[in-house]
């Protein structure tokens, strides 16, 4: 049965939710691989709008298994509050399972962000500050603590003295900040771990046998390739693999099971946080493309950098993925712009030009973006059922997308709405 990856192809905050809503309508099970709650899914259902930081969009359906993998790294107290209030409107979280390898967000990995990010300076790297690289960090320097530790009190009493000392020292002797109280933290998280031990199953062998008994399996992406640690514009990216291949390294499957994988981009460019941006307009047409198309953080609130459609970066992104199609979300947002650019190349310093995105940093902060120029469109476009419904600028636009990312556009937003797209 089909396996589906949705992953984000520009720098994150492409409307993913949307198309992980209707996927995971279609799906068995839905599987969260990576990040933690610097993610943040919208999904607007039946004019209701629902905020998702950790939990996988398919828990809005009763029938759905929902699975959080071990390449997640996640917040209890957050991640107790975003039960809380899916409970509150009637939302059943009985079908949802957290693997115990997951490693666990703690208060000294929230402090520590903070304080890197405040003695980098000018030179921050803009993060959520919701501690999730130094998770990341504990994780790969094997001192972290799981999930597993944190419903068994013991274990976790005992992991969380001997690592919350050395991070109190760090945090007071490198950074002059202020200690936490470890045995505060040990007596609040004991709570957190009561209320999440019912959910700790293995996410990797529940995957597996879901897969064998033929069911339908949507793996969701959080954040995008573009804040990859490896192949998105380092160091200004996110501390995991949003790639389609984190998907089997952060749920434990193997990728013979992945069947069809998706990308989806707006139809412009948008960043948050610092680093190289070729496209960005910082003029009246970039603050309409953030009012118009609600241009504000998920997770933060923080207003989006806006920009034109960047073909360098989907291609790149459709090479890194694998993708078999792409989605184009928030078409409706360009109406009454005019004429609408479309950058098809980058020129370097020295005169030369490059079609394929830049592996470094210095490279990409050189690059000024060669654009292509095509016909906008002013009519309302929200309610069109189908591509022949659409005007033809928007066809022609959708269509030369294709040429340039050397990918097929399965399906196109149209509106905020779940019914508002339009499939091919």
């Amino acid at each position: 049965m089909p396996a589906n990856i949705v992953v984000g192809t520009q720098w994150g905050d492409e409307g993913k939710g949307k198309i992980i809503d209707i996927l995971a309508s279609r799906a068995d099970v839905v599987v969260r691989s990576q990040g933690g709650n610097n993610a943040g899914h919208t999904v607007v259902n039946n004019g209701q709008t629902y905020k998702l930081h950790l939990i996988p969009s398919g828990i809005l359906y009763p029938d759905k298994l929902c699975l959080i993998g071990a390449g997640v790294v996640l917040d209890p107290k957050d991640f107790t509050g975003e039960l809380s209030a899916l409970h509150e409107r009637g939302i059943s979280t009985d079908n949802l399972k957290i693997d115990p390898r997951a490693h666990v967000v703690m208060p000294w990995h929230i402090i520590l962000d903070g304080l890197s990010e405040k003695f980098r300076g000018n030179s921050d790297i803009g993060t959520t500050k919701r501690g999730i690289g130094p998770t990341y960090m504990d994780k790969y320097e094997r001192c972290g603590i799981r999930m597993y530790d944190l419903v068994n009190p013991e274990v976790f009493a005992e992991k969380a003295r001997s690592t919350g000392m050395l991070k109190n020292k760090i945090i007071t002797e490198v950074y002059g900040g202020e200690a936490v109280d470890i045995e505060a933290v040990i007596k609040e998280y004991n709570e957190y771990g009561k209320i999440l031990k019912p959910f700790v199953d293995d996410v990797s062998v529940l995957t597996f046998e879901a897969d064998k008994s033929g069911k339908t399996i949507m793996f969701e992406g959080a954040q995008a390739t573009l804040l990859d640690i490896d192949f998105g514009t380092y160091p200004y990216v996110t501390s995991s693999h949003p790639l389609s291949a984190g998907v089997c390294v952060g749920t434990g499957v193997g990728p013979r099971m992945i069947s069809n994988i998706i990308g989806v981009a707006k139809a412009y460019t948008t960043r948050v946080g610092k680093g190289p941006f070729p496209t960005e307009l910082d003029d009246e047409i970039g603050d309409k493309i953030r009012t118009v198309g609600g241009e504000f953080g998920t997770t933060t609130g923080r207003p989006r950098r806006t920009g034109w459609f960047d073909a360098v970066i989907v291609k790149h992104s459709v090479r890194v993925n694998g993708l078999d199609g792409l989605a184009i979300n928030k078409l409706d947002t360009l109406c009454g712009l005019g004429n609408l650019k479309v950058c098809v190349g980058y020129k370097m310093p020295d005169g030369s030009t490059i079609n394929n995105f830049p592996p470094t940093l210095e490279q990409l902060e050189g690059c000024q973006p060669i654009y292509e120029e095509l016909e906008g469109f002013t009519e309302d476009i929200s309610g069109c059922k189908s591509f022949e419904e659409l005007p033809v600028s928007c066809q022609k636009y959708i269509e030369r997308l294709e040429e340039l990312c050397g990918c097929h556009v399965a399906m196109i937003g149209v509106g905020p709405d779940r019914s508002q797209i339009i499939e091919r």
